[in-house]
């Protein structure tokens, strides 16, 4: 077994156990964190594959954004648990219904479909010093270049709009206003006022005679 091989079964094993977590971890922030393992193990198996656009496309959209963004709102949002499951078991037999349909239609692809898969005998081999990466980054970033910004830009307005709605004010925090503090003089915060000297203390021998002389 070469490294290739070893790599792939490594990378296979984690992404079934992350998937495995998404679907049974009770902590929602626990799943969202495990489906973004499994996006990155399976980019990885894209890029054994020497798939480099479909892999960078992976981490970039969905482990670098989409994911992120749902880890957001998940964090933010206060969801009540006990009232979610509620419903677990009431929705169960129609979940596990669909569930083996979409399996049932899966192994039926891959068993009629993969037979029938062979190589192309007439594919030239790429030139040693030729980097696929390369290029796929070179065409992204000159002619796909406002596509990706504009992009990048709603991503960001999704991922600032998300943490504006979820946003609470708390009662119980201290803020401090900067436009307070910027425009703060010092004639508010410090106050002069006159008073008289005071008299010099007397000598502790002057002041026992004076209270010797008072006595009756």
């Amino acid at each position: 077994m070469d490294y290739q091989t070893g790599f792939f079964y490594l990378f296979a094993a984690v992404l079934l156990y992350a998937g495995y977590r998404v679907i049974t971890a009770r902590n929602p922030v626990h799943a969202v964190l495990h489906l973004m393992l499994a996006f990155s193990q399976a980019a990885a198996l894209w890029l054994l594959l020497r798939a480099e656009f479909l892999g960078i496309t992976l981490v970039l959209v969905y482990l670098g954004a989409v994911m992120v963004l749902f880890l957001f709102v998940v964090m933010m949002l206060d969801i009540n648990m006990d009232t979610v499951r509620q419903g677990f078991w009431k929705h169960f037999p129609v979940a596990a219904l669909l569930g083996a349909f979409v399996a049932a239609e899966l192994i039926a692809v891959l068993w009629a479909g993969f037979p029938t898969v062979t190589g192309n005998p007439g594919a030239v081999a790429a030139d040693p010093g030729y980097s696929n990466t390369r290029e796929l980054g070179v065409l992204l970033y000159t002619e796909y270049l406002y596509p990706i910004e504009v992009a990048a830009v709603i991503l960001l307005v999704a991922m600032i709009a998300a943490i504006a709605l979820t946003l609470r004010q708390r009662k119980d925090s201290k803020a401090i206003n900067p436009n307070l503090q910027v425009h703060v003089r010092a004639s508010d915060r410090l106050v002069v006022l006159p008073m008289n000297a005071t008299q010099k203390a007397a000598p502790a021998a002057d002041a026992a005679a004076a209270q010797e002389g008072q006595k009756p």
